[in-house]
């Protein structure tokens, strides 16, 4: 029996259905380029040079004109830690208060705007973002304005005598209010794309089953919404921990965050070593309890 030899445009056909495949299989390795090149050179590149900063020692002790040496000096990392820590806690406790105090605000606005709003959804989520169509430095001077010592806001409170020290500004407690208020949209719009999501005939069926309001909510409402209040207080809790306006503008001197050391070092002080090793501190800090706290929570669509 004759052999069949494959046609000229089989053989074709074949060559373009492989070169086909691999163009497919190449595609999204093709389409990382333009973004791994910006991480490398705005990220990558930038990360490593600070992380060389923060092993350099001054050529003049106390003199940062005559400039640094590179001396791989691990020391400045545990000098750093022990200087500042006061200001590190300060600054996850400040953070903390007011990741909590978002979520307590943020989360009954989300509910309401996914279950409740009807036709007024909209424009409710356009006013959780219009914020942001202001400057963030006049938003904390306006709240320095709020919470100044004769605005009707403190005089209400002094009158319900609810101030320990008569004031609001210069005290945690504003520092932490205007945290809160800066970034309470980025809790919200979580929560409520998380909400969203939530079938109400699971809510109903809750109420079928004779569970109360409450037991519903928290049985089926609240676990549903988890990975909205994972994200939410990830995007607030970060942020936070290193912001220095609102500890600059609204606290004293006894209320500085690591963010405030930080800008000094760099700014003012001009010890670049010591603020890049606490930048490294801080991120490293952060990653370690973002990375424990999402275990912690085990969402499948974070972890």
């Amino acid at each position: 029996m004759p052999a069949v030899v494959p046609s000229a445009d089989v053989t074709h056909t074949g060559s373009t259905e492989a070169t086909v495949r691999r163009s497919k299989k190449s595609t999204p390795y093709l389409l990382l380029i333009p973004g791994l090149a910006w991480l490398s050179v705005f990220f990558i590149v930038p990360l490593f040079s600070l992380f060389l900063t923060s092993l350099q020692v001054p050529v003049e002790e106390g003199n940062p004109d005559a400039g640094f040496a590179q001396a791989f000096e691990v020391s400045n990392y545990t000098n750093a830690l022990s200087e500042y820590m006061p200001q590190f806690i300060r600054s996850f406790m400040f953070a903390g208060a007011a990741t909590l105090l978002a979520l307590a605000i943020a989360y009954p606005l989300a509910y309401f705007i996914a279950f409740k709003a009807g036709k007024w959804r909209n424009l409710m989520l356009i006013l959780v973002v219009a914020p942001f169509f202001c400057s963030f430095l006049i938003r904390t001077y306006a709240w320095k304005t709020i919470l100044a010592d004769q605005s009707p806001v403190t005089q209400f409170l002094n009158a319900l005598n609810l101030l320990p020290d008569d004031r609001i500004l210069n005290t945690p407690i504003a520092v932490i209010t205007g945290i809160a208020y800066n970034f309470l949209p980025f809790m919200t719009l979580p929560l409520y794309a998380a909400l969203e999501k939530i079938d109400p005939r699971l809510i109903e069926a809750a109420g079928d089953l004779y569970s109360s309001p409450f037991t519903g909510f928290r049985k089926v409402t609240f676990p549903l919404s988890l990975p909205g209040v994972v994200a939410g207080t990830l995007l607030t809790f970060i942020p936070a921990v290193g912001d220095y306006i609102n500890a600059q503008l609204l606290g004293s001197i006894k209320d500085k965050m690591i963010g405030n050391v930080i800008n000094s070092q760099f700014l003012i002080v001009r010890d670049y070593p010591t603020a890049s090793a606490l930048s490294f501190l801080l991120m490293a800090s952060v990653l370690i309890l973002v990375f424990l706290y999402v275990r912690r929570a085990g969402t499948d669509d974070l972890v």
